[in-house]
Order: structure tokens, then C-alpha cells, then sequence
């Protein structure tokens, strides 16, 4: 079983992974409840937590419910890094993660995320300063490199663990692939099998399936695997893989009440912790991926996309719900 520091994970653990404007409380908590074993705040930039911006310092809120989770830190300056990870320190996660991994280009630009790719010297720096910086076990999420004719991941891995990183996380795309095309998995493989490489190697990447998800779990032989955009609007996808796992056999497909059920506690949990009215507008990107699939339900997305009051959105829901209390899914 994977150890990262003192955090004992399950057997071949799922991983929740960080995603911008996504993984908050209310989404780590859904998918806590349906199998997630580790999760990760949305990243934060470094520059940010020291200025006191106020929606980086709301994404270090952090909950008992949802632990282990680690807070993801992004960032190209040695010292802000090294700030914020005491900053983040002080909130206690159980981990402190670093993104190397972002391709978005307004990161890339400020020589942080994918673009420290391109400067492993530096990416080794900064890891340096984070680890100074807390008491927490360190860990990191990058890329295979900058594009195809670039993959670094053998040297960046053996560097990290060198200097202290506990655990590695690898999309398995480069960064100029951005979110296009197929992952490639067998790089990570080659990492997992270096003999210099004892700490856990996770995989992420194109994991929508309990098929895939067994697939790739037999043969590439890591340690465990991240899944981001699947367990969007469907966080079932965790117990789902871990069932299949075990079985063989897929659970049976989330109803309509199941559905409801967890748009409605995404919402309230959405309200109580970024308040009423940004509760509301901010899970309105959420609604279209619980409901994919479903026929003829324009009308009702578009009530659940503008409705303004918690009242009529719950209303709104159980409507839904009478509406397609019949309906199957496939």
C-alpha cells in the first residue's frame, strides 16, 4: 500500500484530481462520499497567498470530513514559493502539492506550471524552497515534458525524489498536447520501473471508465491513478472503478434520484460555504454534466442556469425529478 509521509492510502488509491473553478469543499466532499481516497485543493497560486488575495486565501479552506487532502501551490519565484508553503503550513493539510503541470498559457507565461518543463534546474529549485517552507510531506503533479520531441519525465522524477519529493503524480500528455489527444501511459510505466524510483508514481489521464481504469491499473503497474474531468457531474465513477475492481461487475447506473440527490447537496454545500448568491451562480456549471444524456431537458437546464433563489432552484429540481422519475439510463 502506498505511503506518502505518514498517510497510509488504500490499495492502488483513486485520486481526486485538482481542477480550476472545480475541485472546492462542496465537489471534494460529493466525491469523498462516492470512493475518492485522496483529493487536492484547486491550485493556488503562490503570488496570490502572499498578497492576501482573497480567493486564493478561500481555497485553503480544508475540512475533516474530506482528509487525507493536500493543497495544490503553484508559482516560478523561489521565495514566493517558499512563502506560501508556510503559509499553507499553517492550515495544516495532510500535504502540500505542487503544480508543474498546468499547460493554461497565462501560467505557462509567468514561468510556472508546464512551462517549468522547460527548465528542470529551476523546477528543482522550486521544489527545494516548498520543502523549507513546511513541515508537510511534499508532492508533485507535472507532465511528460514540453511537447514529443522533449519527454523528460525519467530525469524530472529521479531529480524530485532526490531532493525530497514523497509521491509524483504524471498526466500523461505533454504540454503542448494540452488536453488533446491520447495520454500515453507507457512513459509513466518507465518511471514506476526505474529501480532509483521508490516513491508512489500515480498515473492521470483520460480515465472515463471502470473498463479503462482496469486496463491501465494491469498494465502499467503504478501505484494508484488521478481522475479529473470523468468525476465531473459524476462522482459515483470512484466506487464505480473500486467495484469493477473486485467484481468484474459494474454497478448499477446512478437514477434520477441519485442525480437530484447530489446536484441538490452540491448546492446547498455550494451556498453554505461561498454563500447564497455565489453558491448559486458558481454551481451552474455543474448542472449540464449531471444531467447529461437526458432527453428533451433544455427547458428545465435553463431554469436551473438562471433561477436566482435557493427556493425556486430546489424547486426546480423536484420537478425534475417527478418529471423523469421513471426514466432509465444506459
Amino acid at each position: 500500500m502506498p505511503k506518502i509521509g505518514n498517510i497510509e492510502l488504500p490499495d492502488f488509491p483513486l485520486l481526486l484530481a485538482p481542477m480550476e473553478d472545480v475541485s472546492d469543499p462542496p465537489f471534494r466532499r460529493l466525491c469523498k462520499l462516492h470512493g475518492a481516497d485522496l483529493m487536492y485543493s484547486e491550485f493556488i497560486s503562490s503570488e496570490g497567498l502572499i498578497r492576501d488575495a482573497i480567493k486564493s486565501r478561500m481555497k485553503l479552506d480544508i475540512f475533516d470530513y474530506e482528509r487525507p487532502v493536500g493543497i495544490q501551490i503553484f508559482g516560478g519565484d523561489e521565495e514566493a514559493m517558499k512563502m506560501s508553503a508556510k503559509i499553507v503550513d499553517a492550515v495544516q493539510p495532510d500535504l502540500v502539492d505542487i503544480n508543474f503541470g498546468c499547460p493554461v498559457k497565462k501560467v505557462v507565461c509567468k514561468g510556472a506550471g508546464a512551462g517549468v518543463l522547460k527548465d528542470v534546474d529551476l523546477m528543482v529549485r522550486l521544489t527545494k524552497a516548498v520543502i523549507k517552507g513546511t513541515n508537510l510531506p511534499v508532492t508533485v503533479k507535472t507532465r511528460l515534458g514540453w511537447d514529443e520531441n522533449s519527454i523528460n519525465i525519467d530525469e524530472v522524477a529521479e531529480r524530485l525524489q532526490d531532493v525530497g519529493v514523497q509521491a509524483l503524480t504524471v498526466h500523461a500528455r505533454t504540454r503542448a498536447q494540452m488536453y488533446k489527444g491520447h495520454s500515453d501511459w507507457s512513459h509513466i510505466a518507465r518511471v514506476k520501473n526505474n529501480p532509483r524510483i521508490t516513491m508512489p508514481i500515480f498515473g492521470n489521464g483520460d480515465i472515463d471508465s471502470p473498463e479503462k481504469a482496469l486496463e491501465y491499473k494491469n498494465k502499467f503497474g503504478l501505484d494508484g491513478m488521478m481522475i479529473g474531468r470523468a468525476a465531473i457531474g459524476y462522482p459515483w465513477i470512484f466506487n464505480e472503478i473500486k467495484h469493477y475492481f473486485k467484481t468484474g461487475e459494474h454497478l448499477a447506473q446512478p437514477t434520477m434520484a441519485d442525480r437530484i440527490e447530489a446536484a441538490r447537496n452540491h448546492l446547498t454545500w455550494s451556498m453554505d460555504w461561498k454563500g447564497e448568491r455565489v453558491g448559486i451562480v458558481e454551481m451552474r456549471r455543474h448542472y449540464t454534466n449531471y444531467f447529461k444524456g437526458i432527453p428533451n431537458f433544455k427547458e428545465h437546464r435553463l431554469k436551473l442556469v438562471t433561477l436566482e433563489s435557493a427556493e425556486a432552484l430546489f424547486k426546480a429540481l423536484d420537478e425534475i425529478q417527478d418529471v423523469y422519475s421513471g426514466f432509465q439510463f444506459v
